[in-house]
C-alpha cells in the first residue's frame, strides 16, 4: 500500500509529493498542475487549480495498481475538505484507526477537522476512481466587501469557533454530478478556463452547503431516494433524449425502457435536471432545433417535424417563450448575421 502525507494545502506542495510518490509526467501552468500516470503505479490523471480566497479544485481520475493512501493533516488555516464521488468510492478516516466512512458514487462529503488532525482518504486498487475535491481554508489573510467567504463557512462548521472534527456523508446528488462533468468538460485555457473553473467550484461550495442544510432538514421526515442504480439509469436516460430529443417519448414507453416507475423517473429528473420528464424532452427538442436554425438551411416546418412536434404554431409558442423571439425572426437574425460576417 503506498502512502502519500500532505502536511499543507499550498497545491505546489501536494503535487510536488504526488509525483515523488507516483512518478509520472508533472506538468505546472502558472496556478495549474496536471500529473499523468506512467502505469508503474496505475494510470489516469490528478490535476489541480489554486483559485483566489485560500480555495483549490482537486480531481482525481484514477485507476491504481494497489491500494493508495493519501494523508492529509490539518494546519492551522482550518481547512474545510468538501468531496464529491463521480465513480469509484473513497474511505475516510481521522487517523489510521479511526472510524471509517465510504463515499460512493454520486455521494458528497463534507470534512471539518482541528489542527494537527490527520485524515486518511483510501483510494481502492484496480477500481477506477473519479474524486473532486474542493479545500477551502477558513483563516485566511483575503477579505472582500466585509465578511469572508472563508469566515462564513468556518462560522458554519466550526460555530461559535469551536474547531470540533467532524465528516458528514450525504445522500446522493446528480446536480453535483453533472456540474463536476462541466468542469472537466472545459477545453478552454487561460483566464478563461480559471475563471470559468473558478465560477464552477463556488456553485458547487453553494449547492454543497445547500445540500448538507437540505439532508439535515429531511433527517427525521419521511421522503424518497433513488439508489445509485437507479441514479445511473437516470443519468443514461437523460443522455439518450438529449441524442435523440425526435423520438416519440412516452411516461410508459421510458419506464419500460428503464424498468422504473413514473414515479422514479420523475423523481430522478426534478433531482437532476429540476424538471419534469416532460419539460426536459420539449427544453432538448427546443435546444436541438435553434441549434438547425442556426447551422442549416431546413424551413422552419422542416425543423418542427425533424425534432418531433406536430403543430409548428406549438413549437413557435413555446420557442418565443424560451428565446424571446419568434422561430422566423431569429432565423432571419441568423442569416443576416451570417452574410454581414
Amino acid at each position: 500500500m503506498k502512502t502519500t502525507q500532505v502536511k499543507t494545502t499550498e497545491l505546489v506542495k501536494i503535487f510536488k509529493e504526488l509525483n515523488n510518490n507516483f512518478g509520472g509526467n508533472l506538468e505546472v501552468l502558472s496556478n495549474e498542475y496536471k500529473l499523468t500516470l506512467n502505469g508503474t503505479f496505475g494510470i489516469g490523471q490528478i490535476e489541480g487549480i489554486s483559485l483566489k480566497n485560500g480555495i483549490s479544485y482537486i480531481e482525481f481520475d484514477i485507476t491504481l495498481n494497489e491500494n493508495f493512501i493519501l494523508s492529509l493533516y490539518s494546519t492551522k488555516k482550518l481547512p474545510i475538505y468538501f468531496a464529491h464521488c463521480s465513480k469509484g468510492s473513497l474511505t475516510h478516516s481521522f487517523g489510521q484507526k479511526g472510524k471509517k466512512k465510504t463515499l460512493n458514487k454520486f455521494q458528497t462529503g463534507i470534512v471539518t477537522c482541528n489542527r494537527a488532525e490527520e485524515n486518511v482518504l483510501t483510494f481502492q486498487k484496480d477500481e477506477p476512481t473519479k474524486i473532486s475535491l474542493i479545500v477551502v481554508n477558513t483563516i485566511t489573510s483575503e477579505v472582500a466587501n466585509g465578511i469572508s467567504l472563508n469566515q462564513q463557512l468556518r462560522n458554519v462548521f466550526f460555530g461559535n469557533y469551536s474547531e470540533e472534527s467532524s465528516v458528514f456523508i450525504d445522500s446522493y446528488n446528480l446536480k453535483i454530478s453533472e456540474k463536476v462533468k462541466e468542469i472537466t468538460a472545459i477545453k478552454q485555457t487561460g483566464i478563461v478556463k480559471y475563471l470559468m473553473i473558478e465560477s464552477s467550484v463556488h456553485l458547487i461550495l453553494a449547492m454543497e452547503i445547500e445540500h448538507r442544510i437540505s439532508n439535515l432538514e429531511k433527517a427525521n421526515k419521511p421522503t424518497g431516494c433513488l439508489t445509485q442504480k437507479e441514479m445511473e439509469i437516470i443519468t443514461e436516460l437523460s443522455q439518450f433524449i438529449k441524442n435523440n430529443p425526435e423520438n416519440d417519448y412516452t411516461l410508459k414507453s421510458l419506464s419500460r425502457k428503464t424498468g422504473l416507475y413514473n414515479s422514479k423517473l420523475q423523481e430522478g429528473f426534478k433531482l437532476l435536471h429540476n424538471r419534469t420528464v416532460r419539460d426536459f424532452i420539449i427544453n432538448e427538442r427546443m435546444k436541438k432545433s435553434e441549434k438547425l436554425i442556426r447551422t442549416t438551411n431546413l424551413n422552419i416546418s422542416e425543423i418542427v417535424y425533424s425534432i418531433g412536434f406536430s403543430s409548428r404554431s406549438y413549437f413557435s409558442k413555446i420557442f418565443r417563450q424560451k428565446y424571446d423571439c419568434s422561430p422566423k425572426y431569429y432565423k432571419e437574425t441568423q442569416n443576416s448575421i451570417a452574410v454581414t460576417a
